[in-house]
């Protein structure tokens, strides 16, 4: 692959859509289409970031019995999907601080222990740079609605049987469903 060029082809509030002009190596040029969370890639070097755009919480309950899942309404899909808590990282913010504020944004609980940080990894490398960061710990409390109103999400307590049943009838996103399915075995 040679990569010949870069070109911004609308920028909306949350990501920038890009065509990127490559050769393959019988010679043939191709146009790849991406969206970013970055406004303005100019080159091939500015398509690696460094800094995470967003957390994942992967959260247990006290006793570690229970995993939190959100059931969401994503209208990208026109369902529902389960999939864990996250959300962007606000400037300035370390994950950690991201994961506390998403999670309670998203459930009203607290993440009161977090136990380790995984990252980075890409949301949906096919078509994205996005790099996520997952917070991985402990969390407590009674559930509310989300704060945003643009967001439809129902969280909830799940034990491994209850994964497993889950795992064979809805839709998850990928990430939540491989972890899920791992967690589920242990």
């Amino acid at each position: 692959m040679n990569f010949k060029g870069i070109q911004k082809r609308e920028e909306g509030k949350f990501i920038t859509r890009y065509n990127l002009t490559y050769e393959t190596v019988d010679k043939q040029e191709k146009v790849y289409e991406m969206i970013s969370r970055k406004k303005n890639i100019e080159n091939f070097e500015a398509l690696h970031g460094e800094e995470p755009d967003a957390v994942v919480i992967i959260a247990t309950d006290e006793s570690g019995d229970r995993i939190l899942v959100d059931k969401e309404f994503r209208l990208a899909v026109g369902g529902w999907v389960y999939n864990f808590p996250a959300g962007l990282i606000d400037p300035g913010e370390k994950p950690e601080e991201s994961a506390r504020r998403e999670l309670w944004e998203e459930t009203g609980l607290e993440l009161y222990e977090i136990d380790d940080l995984i990252g980075p990894s890409y949301s949906a490398v096919g078509f994205s740079n996005e790099i996520n960061v997952c917070v991985v710990g402990k969390a407590r409390g009674e559930f509310h609605e989300s704060t945003s109103t643009v967001e439809e999400i129902t969280p909830g307590w799940y034990t491994r049987a209850e994964i497993r049943e889950l795992l064979k009838t809805e839709r998850f996103a990928a990430r939540t469903q491989a972890y899920c399915y791992l967690w589920s075995r242990m």
